[in-house]
């Protein structure tokens, strides 16, 4: 008898377990059929991860002895030479003047811009897709190769810094300058619609108030993110402390070398500090 009852059970739950297979046949199918294109992807991602450690000779003997020189190099870099400080404090002004002159051109030329690649404040859909596939044009193509191709196009020195920062954070500036302009709260903008303002008045007075500490504190990202790239940028002829670099690494002037990248983490840190200020005063907020 309870064998007989033991079976009814076992049927009756089997056929619970059918019936609710049928109502959620999502949550019963195998992880390996649900989940096939994220497993496809890992064992891709791992076949790559393997090649590019066999391809490009990453072995443990190497890791463990290029620590080694490389500690050796640091010892030798001890202490900072400050043999010509008159002439890196000149090419660290230059970097400054570098950055400074690429970001400020590139948010100037973006801000209009902006407009014409948000969807809210678009002439028409066609003008939109036009401004946000040249912008990410402009952001894919790597500061380095934009300082190549401008030293080619007006030769050596910091005007082609400029430029190949200008070109670069355009594109950035244009994509995140449209994003701040689409997530801007359109109740402002149809208050002053409402009583009779014009598109331009309604975006003076609605759109602008929000958008300028957003943008503001990009600028000044930007600003301390491009003194870091106007410091490599120079490595190739575009002008800076980046050429002095390029040469102490050459010749082998590894205390001099140490100074100027002292005097390169000071300078950014000095940067970040004072952005850090202008930004927080910009967007109401104290800085701790």
């Amino acid at each position: 008898m309870s064998a007989h009852n033991s079976s009814q059970r076992d049927t009756a739950v089997a056929q619970r377990l059918d019936a609710l297979r049928d109502r959620h046949a999502r949550l019963f199918v195998p992880y390996y059929e649900s989940h096939w294109r994220a497993i496809v992807w890992l064992v891709l991602a791992v076949i790559l991860f393997l090649y590019g450690v066999s391809s490009l000779g990453l072995t443990f003997n190497r890791i463990y002895g290029g620590i080694g020189e490389l500690g050796s190099m640091v010892m030798r870099m001890l202490p900072p030479d400050p043999a010509r400080f008159n002439s890196y404090l000149s090419a660290m002004l230059e970097t400054l003047a570098i950055a400074l002159l690429g970001t400020l051109s590139a948010a100037v030329v973006a801000f209009p811009l902006g407009f014409l690649a948000a969807r809210n404040t678009t002439l028409n859909r066609l003008v939109q897709f036009f401004a946000r596939r040249s912008f990410d044009t402009l952001r894919g193509v790597d500061i380095l190769i934009w300082a190549l191709i401008w030293i080619n196009v007006v030769g050596l020195g910091p005007f082609a810094g400029v430029l190949a920062l200008f070109m670069s954070d355009l594109g950035i500036f244009g994509k995140l300058f449209s994003e701040a302009i689409e997530a801007a709260d359109n109740k402002p903008v149809e208050g002053v619609v409402s009583t009779g303002g014009t598109s331009m008045a309604s975006v003076r007075f609605g759109l602008l108030p929000q958008l300028l500490p957003v943008l503001l504190s990009q600028v000044l990202y930007a600003f301390e993110s491009n003194t870091r790239s106007a410091s490599i940028i120079g490595i190739v002829g575009a002008g800076g402390i980046g050429l002095i670099l390029s040469e102490q690494i050459r010749t082998l002037e590894l205390r001099q070398l140490a100074f100027v990248i002292l005097m390169i983490l000071v300078t950014v840190s000095l940067i970040d500090y004072l952005c850090s200020k202008i930004r927080f005063a910009i967007i109401g907020v104290r800085a701790v």
